[in-house]
This record gives C-alpha cells, sequence and structure tokens, in this order.
C-alpha cells in the first residue's frame, strides 16, 4: 500500500460547481480526498472561462497542460501522484498512456461523469426518429472508446445504477473494475427548513446550454407542455435558468406567455427553493441529472421522464411524478402545483431518496474503502484484468506515437 498522498486530476474542462452537475460531482470527490490528507493539483489542456471555480481558495493547486505535448511527461514525473483520476474518458484517451509510462504505480481512476456514449447514441436515436436499444449503443464508435477506457484504468467510478447493471450485464465488465457512487449530499435533517407550499410560486427548469439534452428539453417545454400548463396556471409562470444558453433559446422569453429566460443562476439553491414544481422533460442524457437532485435537496417535488429519472430512485418512490407522455405529464405538473397534500408527499419522497442512496458520510466512506483496498492490491488486481493490460499495451503503442507525430508536426 503506499503512502503517497498526492492526488491528480486531469480535467477535460475546467470544472464549474456553479454551472454544471458535473462541476458538483468532482467537487465532491475532492472534498473525500482532501479529508484523507491528500495534496490535489487538477490539471487540464481546456482554456479557462470567467466561471472557473478558485480552486487555490480551497488548497488545491491548479496547473495548465498542453495535449500531444512532452511537457506533461515531465510534469506528471515531477508531481509523482499516487492517485490519478480522469476526468471523462476523453481525458484518460489523451493522457492516459502518459501516466502509465511515467507514473506507474500511481491509481488511475476514471470519474465517468455519465457514460458520454449513451447519451450521444441515444441523441442519434431521437434525431433518426428511431427507438434505443443496447445493441445501438454497443455498435456505436464512441461506445468502443469509453469502455476501452474503463478497462485501462484500474477503476471508473460510475455514478447511476442503470449505467452500471449496463455495464456489468450487457458488456460483462468485472465488477472489481467498478464503483457505483452516486453524487454525494448531506442527509435531510429536522434542523433543514424548507419554504412551504404556500410559499412556493412557479414552476422551473435548469440545465446549461452546452448540454444537448437541456436545449432539447427547453424546446419541449415551450412548444408543446407550457402552453397546455399555461393554459390551465394562467397566473404561473415557468422560469428558464441555466449558464451559457444559446441565443436560439434565449429568443424564446416571452412574459405574456409565462416563459421567462432568466439564463445563469448565481446560487441553484436559492433558486430552486423558491419555485413550487421542477420541470425536466428529457428525451435523453445519461447518468444522474443534478437538478433533480437538487430539487430533492431543496423540498421542491419534480415532474420528469423515465429518462430524466432513470438509475436515480432504485425500488423507491420518485420525488413527485415520472412521465413520457405529453398529456400526463401537463397534468402531473398541475396536479403538483395545485394540490398540497400531493405535493407534500412528493417532497417526503424526496427526503427518503437522499437519506437512502445520496448519502455523502456513507458514500465517502466506500470510496476510502474501495481505493485503499486497490493501492493495497495493486499488481494483482492489474494482473487479474487481462483486457485493460492488452488494451492498455495496444493504446501506448498506437496512441503514444500517433501523439509524437503530432507534437513534432506542430513544431513545424
Amino acid at each position: 500500500m503506499t503512502d503517497n498522498k498526492t492526488l491528480l486530476v486531469i480535467a477535460l474542462v475546467w470544472p464549474e460547481p456553479a454551472s454544471t452537475a458535473a462541476g458538483v460531482r468532482m467537487m465532491q470527490l475532492l472534498e473525500v480526498f482532501q479529508k484523507q490528507g491528500y495534496a490535489i493539483t487538477i490539471a487540464s489542456a481546456a482554456s479557462k472561462s470567467e466561471f472557473s471555480y478558485d480552486f487555490h481558495s480551497l488548497g488545491y493547486t491548479k496547473e495548465d497542460i498542453k495535449m500531444n505535448d512532452s511537457s506533461f511527461n515531465v510534469f506528471v514525473k515531477v508531481l509523482n501522484p499516487g492517485i490519478v483520476i480522469f476526468d471523462r474518458f476523453l481525458a484518460e484517451e489523451q493522457f492516459g498512456w502518459r501516466v502509465a509510462e511515467h507514473c506507474p504505480n500511481a491509481l488511475r481512476i476514471l470519474d465517468t461523469e455519465d457514460l458520454h456514449s449513451l447519451r450521444h447514441v441515444r441523441e442519434q436515436c431521437i434525431k433518426k426518429d428511431i427507438e434505443f436499444t443496447s445493441d445501438t449503443w454497443i455498435q456505436d464508435d464512441k461506445t468502443k472508446r469509453e469502455i476501452a477506457s474503463i478497462y485501462r484504468c484500474d477503476l471508473s467510478l460510475i455514478i447511476s445504477s442503470f449505467e452500471f447493471e449496463l455495464l456489468t450485464e450487457i458488456i460483462k465488465i468485472d465488477e472489481s473494475l467498478l464503483l457505483l457512487l452516486p453524487f454525494m449530499v448531506n442527509e435531510i435533517t429536522q434542523e433543514t427548513k424548507w419554504k412551504t407550499f404556500e410559499d412556493r410560486n412557479d414552476f422551473m427548469f435548469i440545465g446549461g446550454g452546452k448540454h444537448a439534452p437541456n436545449i432539447d428539453a427547453i424546446k419541449v417545454l415551450k412548444t408543446t407542455l407550457w402552453p397546455l400548463i399555461h393554459a390551465q396556471l394562467p397566473e404561473a409562470k415557468l422560469n428558464i435558468y441555466g449558464a451559457y444558453l444559446p441565443q436560439q433559446v434565449v429568443e424564446m422569453h416571452n412574459p405574456k406567455e409565462g416563459f421567462l429566460v432568466k439564463g445563469r443562476a448565481k446560487d441553484v439553491d436559492e433558486v430552486m427553493k423558491v419555485a413550487k414544481v421542477c420541470l425536466a422533460p428529457l428525451r435523453f442524457g445519461a447518468g444522474i441529472k443534478g437538478k433533480l437532485l437538487c430539487a430533492m435537496q431543496n423540498g421542491t417535488p419534480s415532474v420528469t421522464t423515465t429518462i430524466g429519472a432513470e438509475g436515480m430512485h432504485g425500488i423507491l418512490d420518485w420525488n413527485g411524478t415520472i412521465e413520457n407522455d405529453h398529456t400526463a405529464f401537463v397534468k402531473a405538473a398541475v396536479t403538483l402545483y395545485t394540490e398540497p397534500k400531493t405535493w407534500k408527499i412528493a417532497q417526503e419522497q424526496g427526503k427518503t431518496l437522499i437519506s437512502t442512496l445520496y448519502s455523502k458520510t456513507s458514500l465517502a466512506a466506500i470510496l476510502e474503502q474501495k481505493v485503499k483496498h486497490l493501492q493495497k492490491e495493486l499488481p494483482k488486481h492489474r494482473a487479474q484484468n487481462f483486457v485493460g493490460g492488452l488494451l492498455r499495451h495496444q493504446t501506448m503503442i498506437s496512441t503514444k506515437y500517433m501523439s509524437k507525430w503530432i507534437e513534432e508536426k506542430n513544431r513545424g
């Protein structure tokens, strides 16, 4: 077992916890490792945005790195991390072989965020108006790339129970390579004070504008669902929040229709806790939907689809209603908005979901235990992952020399 308490995160983009669920997820992970005494460095080849988090305030180190550049080799060798977390499989594809070559003893963890290939294939099925099947997903090139990345790593963090089952039952990945780890949040206690049904107003949707499922859901709300809801509840408004909303969404703003495009929310909790109902008519996507967990945390019932609630509630009741049919979705939204008893029951179901499935204390302990076990048994663990070893060898040869060719080409 290693005593190396240095952790490196290689991020595809700089985490923005105030803008994206992925950013929230990363901050939750880093909090767990910081409490264990790890010195944390976050590195990315992406350009910073005005909303990038101030990691220095938490004692983390930030490093700019370059793709297809041997300067990373020097950086990672000097840092010599005991653990490397790849934020999304694309980061592992680019830097994984370099980490394996220069820090062979580092535990390599892939945080999938969600299965990007699953979201991608579902989006393509929606566009082509064809039914999604697991066979369609398996055959896609992005799926093969993501699965290969999972095999090359020592551990992959899977955020959704649905995706965990997909990987273990359809792909037959050994469970020793995976850890089901959803969002980790504080439990709701008796001290938690929420606004009552009577003190809340309006509906809301929140989602980043760079995420295709969110834009699709906003379009569905604007063109189909909200006109039907607003016809029954003319005094109600629908507030649309989200960072980086494209112009096509901004232009949907229409006060007469009660459809208000508010843009970026400085504090998601502040806008969620005053809303009466959260709407999330997601037609495709993957992972766990941060907006819906945030609704539970703030005592706000929600109406969503099977895709929206996928992998989030197990056998437990949802904190609201799950409907795919537009007519049923509208009816459920109106019912939650107008019936205090139904609304209160939904709110209580959200409390149960958080305490049962998303408890920070228990999930952090599970992660810590898994990491310590792997560090202790790493040579044996890798020896048993033959497919991973094979793929690492293949990638080391192909990606390594392609990257070197690109580096030489860039030098001119």
